[in-house]
């Protein structure tokens, strides 16, 4: 399969608080029509109960609808409206109605804040070592992955490495597997997607969000879908990385990758 043609599922538009203002519809549809991509799929944040104030507002996502459906007439192009929820078990019920109300094409569910802490601004690793750090992270993923089932991909499974001011950011999967393998066994079972999400490159740390083990690890517990995403929040790092994600997803054994549209997967066979 060809890089270009595989939808990016993770993408963030000027929507999204965090995204540079840019990043508009219409700036991604000329992105994609010059490189031949064959559609777009966006991600754009909602994250409720978090004590960032740059992420207490979120898209209208009735208005982002009727937005995104006119661009589609428009352009006759293959728009899909996705989001990117955070997960707290806490917030189950109320992710489930806003997500009942909303034609999602896909919903990503990831972890950005660990028991209520910032892991941007440090809060979360404050009076802990680095494994200590780790490990109640890792606790939470599965926490998390156990008690809610109210999204399609688990996003960014490891990006806990982003953060935390270490020399040496990154640890070994054995270490924590008691916790990384009950995670993935779940989304398995349960026929949830795991995300390469390739943002690793973006931030210096020379791995995808998860790094190839835990794939492997995916794929041995009977992961089958697995979605490519480059949580671009800047139109020039749409796709990035792709060409070393898709020669990852066949390092772990991997015979197709995963899209979504009606929150319905599809795979579609590698080369």
């Amino acid at each position: 399969m060809n890089v270009r043609d595989i939808i990016d599922h993770h993408t963030h538009t000027c929507h999204s608080p965090d995204a540079l203002e840019n990043a508009t519809f219409a700036a991604y549809l000329e992105a994609a029509t010059a490189r031949g991509v064959p559609g777009l799929m966006f991600t754009d944040h909602v994250d409720m109960d978090t004590p960032v104030a740059l992420f207490q507002t979120f898209p209208d996502y009735t208005a982002y609808a009727k937005m995104l459906a006119t661009w589609a007439k428009k352009t006759n192009f293959d728009l899909r409206m996705g989001v990117e929820v955070g997960l707290q078990p806490h917030l189950t019920a109320q992710l489930e109605t806003f997500l009942a109300r909303h034609p999602f094409d896909v919903v990503i569910g990831s972890i950005h804040l660990g028991d209520g802490l910032d892991f941007y601004n440090g809060d979360f690793f404050q009076g802990k070592t680095q494994q200590e750090a780790y490990r109640r992270y890792f606790e939470i993923v599965r926490d998390v992955i156990v008690s809610m089932d109210t999204f399609d991909i688990f996003g960014h499974f490891d990006y806990i490495i982003r953060y935390g001011g270490y020399a040496d950011k990154h640890f070994e999967t054995a270490d924590y597997d008691d916790l990384i393998l009950p995670a993935l066994g779940t989304l398995a079972k349960r026929g949830k997607a795991l995300e390469i999400n390739t943002s690793g490159f973006r931030y210096g740390l020379g791995v995808t969000h998860p790094k190839l083990d835990i794939l492997r690890r995916f794929k041995s517990l009977g992961g089958t879908y697995v979605t490519l995403g480059s949580d671009a929040h800047d139109v020039a790092d749409l796709q990035a990385h792709f060409p070393e994600a898709l020669a990852m997803l066949k390092q772990a054994g991997f015979t197709a990758v995963t899209t979504y549209k009606h929150r319905i997967p599809t795979l579609h066979p590698l080369d």
